[in-house]
């Protein structure tokens, strides 16, 4: 079993390190004919905007609805989760394509510029139903965007509380925002899952494993994770973002 990882640019290494400790062969995608025989797929977080210009100039898109509509699982962290929503609002003039097939809306840069990025304690109670583990997950947001509406096929992973201090100015473009209390980071919807944060940053192996038991079931699963750890250290995680006390919105600070 092969799964690809979206090699234009972002956190591919990452995401490739991730799927190598759990045994699974895993390849770089640049073009087209690469998706060819890969039984899933992973589109990292990274530069939307920069990606799908290069998906573009790659003649990329065709190929990954096409993959995505033959029933083939594909997994977006961040940006990967703009590229999968059908709705993206808070872009820059002109937008960009999107593959689409998430039935959701996604506020593009929802948690503000690079001097926002943070880290918490994201309680996952799906995750932990299906891996186990700890009732929470280290998260880390990155110039994050959120799901602000999903429709009712789509199920919700994970939930983020939205600070008391929160600025509604970058709300500008949400409907309802006097009652956004909490918005959605993470969803599946039938062999698309996508996360707003970067769990390839992490040494907690379980949103993979869980992307990887919707690729081939949790078939010799373990027993893959059990081989390819043996004889390697403990990793833990290291500090990457501290959460800021305070969350600011300038217009001048959009992601790219």
């Amino acid at each position: 079993m092969a799964v690809g990882v979206l090699a234009l640019q972002g956190s591919f290494r990452e995401h490739i390190a991730c799927l190598r400790k759990l045994g699974v062969e895993a390849m770089e995608v640049r073009k087209p004919e690469q998706l060819e025989g890969l039984a899933g797929l992973i589109i990292p977080g990274g530069e939307s905007t920069t990606m799908a210009k290069l998906a573009e100039h790659y003649h990329l898109f065709p190929a990954l609805r096409e993959f995505g509509t033959s029933g083939k699982p594909i997994w977006g962290t961040c940006a990967g989760l703009i590229f999968l929503a059908d709705k993206a609002v808070g872009q820059k003039a002109g937008g960009q394509d999107l593959l689409g097939g998430l039935d959701c809306t996604v506020h593009r840069n929802f948690f503000g510029c690079q001097l926002n990025s943070f880290e918490t304690q994201l309680p996952v109670p799906a995750l932990v139903s299906e891996e186990g583990g700890p009732s929470s997950f280290r998260a880390v947001f990155i110039r994050a965007p959120a799901i602000t509406e999903a429709g009712p096929s789509v199920e919700v992973l994970a939930e983020y509380t939205v600070p008391s201090n929160f600025q509604a100015s970058s709300l500008d473009q949400v409907e309802g925002q006097e009652e956004l209390q909490k918005v959605i980071v993470a969803v599946r919807q039938k062999n698309l899952m996508a996360t707003a944060f970067h769990p390839e940053l992490t040494s907690d192996m379980r949103w993979h494993r869980y992307f990887l038991k919707m690729v081939n079931g949790d078939k010799n699963l373990e027993s893959r994770k059990e081989s390819s750890m043996m004889g390697l250290p403990q990793v833990k995680d290291l500090p990457i973002f501290r959460e800021a006390d305070h969350l600011s919105f300038d217009n001048d600070c959009d992601q790219g």
